[in-house]
């Protein structure tokens, strides 16, 4: 793998990061702001955290891989 190769996919990995902090973010502010009342937001918002949560992780896979490559 190329060294911009390798850049590319650690800038991936760090966007996914943020997405899957903001996803967690919006679940927190879920919880400690509009529960009980936004119950019917549980479940969207619970699959994009997971979502974006195995997204990072498929990528840090990745990343983890080329490295010891």
């Amino acid at each position: 793998m190329t060294d911009d190769e390798m850049k590319a996919l650690e800038k991936d990995v760090k966007k996914l990061k943020r997405i899957a902090s903001e996803w967690a973010s919006q679940m927190h502010d879920l919880v400690e702001d509009r529960l009980p009342a936004a119950y019917e937001e549980i479940p969207g918002i619970a699959q994009s955290t997971y979502d974006a949560c195995k997204a990072w992780k498929e990528a840090t896979d990745k990343l983890n891989t080329a490295t010891t490559a």
